[in-house]
């Protein structure tokens, strides 16, 4: 990975969430006939999700018919406040100073203004006013992985600290009826989150684990470009998912790790710690199997996914969260991070417990 010769280490993540949530079995999306009824049910019953968190919840107000504009106004409404909260907690939690951070980087699929959520963001928590700025739009689940590298580059050569920010409401973006099978699918599967993630040059006295980040790499499907969409329309973003994409995970999955892990001359049993993107059941299953992993491995992001449903790039944050609250990476011993998205395009980082 380039930009220099110094160290970037992942020394906390916050996590804020909205107020509202709700359990799949209350939400009931589906309006008209029985058979639809059983559909939705079936969808949710397999989805591997129990509760939701969503900032406007479509039992309280018609979200389905607003207007793409009403939508980015209410983004930055809800957004804001959780990300203060977030960022906040993160800069405590790595005892960082808010006028020593270089680099704050937003990332969102699910809204956008300028001016914006970065500098609000910086303007509120006391980041100064010559922090740098970096907004990674559109890029959906995945996107927290090259938001990270690009950080990582920055602490790197600049050896100051970066917070990134990643900040998913897709309660926002429910679709006007009718739904077909796979707008039930991505009905039943997304929740919203915001996390806050502190990358620095070393892991500061009295802040317990890191995560030092030593290597990226990508790989891109364009033939099955199509499996994983995310558009923009008069009412909001559609979001299109295909049943067929952990065909393709399985695919690419073993060569791309494999690769990866050839280039540190070490193996996947030099792997004790997985964070995988909670996509649903069936992407943890294709990566389980694919990567002859035990189940344990992945856990945590199970556990997320059970109660956080799909939180597109704030979802992984919230696995590595979740692990390192209930078992760190202790020092010296390697962990990969994985995620999805549109394009079709899957990510790999190769982190060391410090």
């Amino acid at each position: 990975m380039g930009g220099g010769c110094g160290s970037a280490v992942v020394t906390g993540v916050a996590v804020a969430l909205p107020a509202i949530s709700y359990s799949q079995e209350e939400y009931a999306l589906l309006e008209g006939n029985d058979a639809k009824q059983r559909l939705i049910d079936r969808i949710a019953a397999c989805s591997g999700i129990s509760r939701r968190h969503v900032a406007v919840s479509p039992l309280l107000d018609d979200v389905k018919h607003w207007s793409t504009a009403a939508r980015m106004c209410r983004y930055q409404e809800e957004a804001l406040p959780l990300c203060k909260d977030a960022v906040a907690s993160a800069l405590t939690e790595t005892c960082t100073d808010p006028a020593d951070v270089g680099l704050i980087c937003v990332t969102s699929s699910t809204g956008y203004a300028a001016p914006g959520l970065d500098t609000r963001l910086a303007r509120d928590v006391g980041m100064p006013s010559t922090v740098q700025r970096l907004l990674v739009g559109h890029m959906g689940c995945l996107a927290a992985l090259p938001a990270l590298a690009a950080c990582a580059n920055f602490v790197r050569t600049q050896k100051r600290s970066a917070v990134l920010v990643n900040a998913e409401l897709s309660s926002l973006h429910l679709q006007p009826p009718p739904w077909d099978s796979s707008q039930q699918l991505v009905n039943a599967l997304f929740g919203d989150a915001v996390t806050a993630t502190v990358i620095q040059p070393e892991l500061p006295t009295g802040v317990g684990h890191g995560l030092k980040i030593i290597d990226v790499v990508a790989q891109t499907d364009t033939e099955h470009e199509d499996y994983m969409s995310l558009t923009v329309g008069d009412h909001g973003f559609r979001m299109g998912l295909s049943p067929r994409v952990p065909e393709v995970l399985e695919r690419h999955l073993p060569t791309m790790v494999g690769d990866l892990l050839s280039r540190h001359s070490i193996s996947l049993t030099d792997v004790d710690w997985w964070a995988v993107h909670p996509g649903g059941p069936r992407i943890l299953d294709a990566t389980e199997s694919s990567l002859g992993l035990p189940p344990e491995a992945l856990a945590a992001s199970r556990h997320v996914l059970q109660e956080h449903g799909n939180c597109a790039s704030a979802g992984l944050p919230l696995v590595v969260e979740e692990l390192q609250h209930r078992s760190p990476l202790a020092p010296e011993q390697y962990g990969l991070a994985l995620a999805f998205g549109p394009g079709l395009t899957l990510y790999a980082v190769l982190l060391l417990g410090v």
